[in-house]
């Protein structure tokens, strides 16, 4: 009885030292209207510079641990930290402008561009350079978030840039293939089309067709944001991209799928390519069934994919 004793009292001891082995500091970055507030995770007792890897978030109103009011509860943006963690290297991580603890430094929808979350992402990136704290700065975007590392990669000087679950094609181009497989009229349909058409131009539309997928598509005050978002192609885009990159991409993503990671990695022949079977869009692991894919969005004890942080920290 008392050996056992003694190996449980270790083993706790042993528990209570790997659950102290991360630790975690607060970012707040001053804006002209509230803050922009991150969660810095590092290994504990760093006492040399190690690389950091900075996390930007997929597109709606998604937090620093990769969940929305969208009914998404995943976590998965916290467990990728904890992964790196674990593995000798930090991150950072934090809620888009407009939500959760970044939520005073929204500005009106109308003025909003995908330009905002470029700059805000380099700001980010410019802090970790300023702390002299890192060996390395890889970027890290999922999703939208994807897109944005490309540009800022492009724009400063870093290590590294993953894409995770990135598509390849332009914005229009994905949301008219969406649109051409659900139940609309023709009429409906030919109208996307030509919206895109005009916003591509860098016109605003004159008028809408009083449907309501039209108006959610296009209503005036996210015009400005579609204009600047659609200057983007990300298969043109990671092609100026000169740090080292990593492709990543799971087989059951119902959102972005397969093919657009091998688009992107023919796009740029250098980058190293990661397909992760059984994959979803929330990095965990998921039949294709979308019912049963779309479950994992909102269960936050699933961990993530087997393979995932073994492959960036190898990366990094």
């Amino acid at each position: 009885m008392k050996s056992i004793l003694i190996i449980f009292l270790a083993c706790l001891g042993l528990l209570n030292h790997a659950f102290a082995q991360n630790q975690e500091e607060n970012i707040v970055l001053k804006q002209p209207k509230g803050v922009l507030d991150g969660t810095l995770l590092l290994p504990q007792n760093t006492k040399k510079k190690i690389p950091v890897v900075l996390i930007i978030a997929g597109s709606g109103p998604t937090d620093r641990n990769g969940n929305s009011m969208l009914n998404i509860k995943a976590n998965s943006y916290q467990f990728l930290a904890e992964g790196f963690a674990n593995n000798g290297i930090a991150s950072l991580r934090y809620d888009k402008r407009g939500v959760g603890k970044s939520m005073g430094a929204m500005m009106k929808e109308s003025d909003l561009t995908f330009e905002t979350y470029i700059q805000d992402a380099e700001q980010w990136i410019d802090t970790l350079k300023k702390s002299n704290r890192f060996s390395k700065i890889i970027i890290l975007g999922h999703s939208e978030g994807s897109l944005i590392g490309m540009v800022v990669a492009q724009r400063l000087t870093v290590d590294g840039y993953i894409s995770v679950a990135g598509p390849a094609r332009g914005i229009d181009d994905i949301i008219i293939e969406q649109t051409e497989k659900q139940i609309l009229p023709d009429s409906v349909k030919n109208e996307v089309k030509r919206d895109f058409s005009v916003l591509k131009s860098g016109q605003k539309l004159p008028k809408l067709m009083q449907v309501f997928f039209i108006f959610s598509l296009f209503r005036p005050s996210i015009q400005p944001y579609m204009i600047s978002w659609l200057k983007y192609v990300p298969s043109e885009e990671i092609k100026k991209v000169k740090a080292k990159a990593l492709i990543i991409q799971g087989t059951t993503d119902i959102q972005v799928a397969e093919n657009e990671a091998k688009l992107l990695a023919e796009a740029n022949p250098k980058a190293k390519l990661l397909i992760l079977a059984g994959m979803n869009h929330t990095l965990k692991d998921a039949p294709m069934d979308r019912e049963e894919n779309l479950k994992t969005y909102s269960n936050p004890d699933l961990p993530l994919s087997k393979g995932l942080v073994e492959g960036i920290v190898e990366f990094v």
